[in-house]
């Protein structure tokens, strides 16, 4: 007589399905729900120290979904979930930073990530007077008060920045430091600008970015952005590499909102 053992073949089908699950949901929620990031660096303190672990909420924008996985190429092809809400000023942002491949230009670094404040969304005007951030001619609150010891600091000429360029054409008149810096409009999609010599200067890298062209080969009296672009900084505003350094952070760039 031939005895068959089933007992095994049981724990198989009911354990398969538990160890799947255990193995899909985690990830569909880091894609999908949430992330965890570490900081590193001083830029976000007081509110962020070196060590410490942040969630990262996607669900506030909508999770960023890649159409490309060529993480090798400067170029990022995504879409998005749909969100709860936009950014808004005040908001920490986890976004990929937009310095890439190539020194000068945006391009996107899948590990190369960056935690800042959003202190202009699309549309807005930044600027920075006597080491305080404004948007919109009111003062940016969320940032803390430790930025005021800009008040005591010497002037940086904002090196390596493509900024530089635009003190170069006209210092005279605008005189841009860290301290110091704009007004400049944060573009939203659609948004117009005559292309003058001072406005290539300050949207050379996004311009550059969204057409895939130098500045010097568009010989149209106007330009419109074809995306959003946020104007982010740091909490820590003696010791940050910001916007006024690397320049606006693109929307698809954004992986999501912080929180503890």
């Amino acid at each position: 007589m031939r005895m068959r053992f089933t007992g095994y073949s049981k724990v198989v089908n009911w354990a398969l399905p538990i160890v799947l699950v255990l193995l899909i949901v985690p990830a569909l929620l880091k894609i999908f729900v949430c992330d965890r990031f570490t900081v590193n660096g001083p830029s976000m303190q007081p509110t962020y120290t070196t060590g410490e672990h942040v969630w990262v909420n996607k669900l506030v924008m909508g999770a960023r979904i890649y159409k490309k996985y060529d993480f090798q190429s400067p170029d990022l092809s995504c879409f998005r979930m749909p969100g709860l809400r936009s950014v808004r000023e005040g908001d920490i942002l986890v976004f990929n930073y937009p310095q890439g491949w190539e020194k000068g230009k945006i391009g996107f670094k899948i590990n190369y990530v960056y935690c800042k404040r959003c202190i202009g969304t699309p549309g807005d005007t930044v600027s920075v007077r006597s080491g305080y951030y404004y948007n919109n001619s009111h003062l940016c609150a969320a940032v803390p008060e430790n930025n005021q010891r800009l008040l005591s600091y010497k002037v940086d000429s904002l090196v390596e920045n493509h900024l530089i360029v635009l003190r170069a054409l006209a210092s005279k008149r605008t005189g841009w430091t860290i301290r110091d810096f704009g007004p400049m409009v944060v573009p939203r999609k659609g948004t117009q600008i005559r292309m003058d010599a001072m406005m290539k200067a300050v949207y050379k890298k996004e311009i550059e970015y969204e057409t895939g062209r130098s500045v010097k080969e568009l010989k149209d009296s106007m330009y419109c952005f074809q995306s959003n672009w946020y104007f982010v900084g740091g909490d820590n505003v003696l010791d940050s590499r910001d916007s006024r350094y690397f320049g606006l952070v693109p929307e698809d760039f954004i992986i999501g909102v912080a929180t503890r």
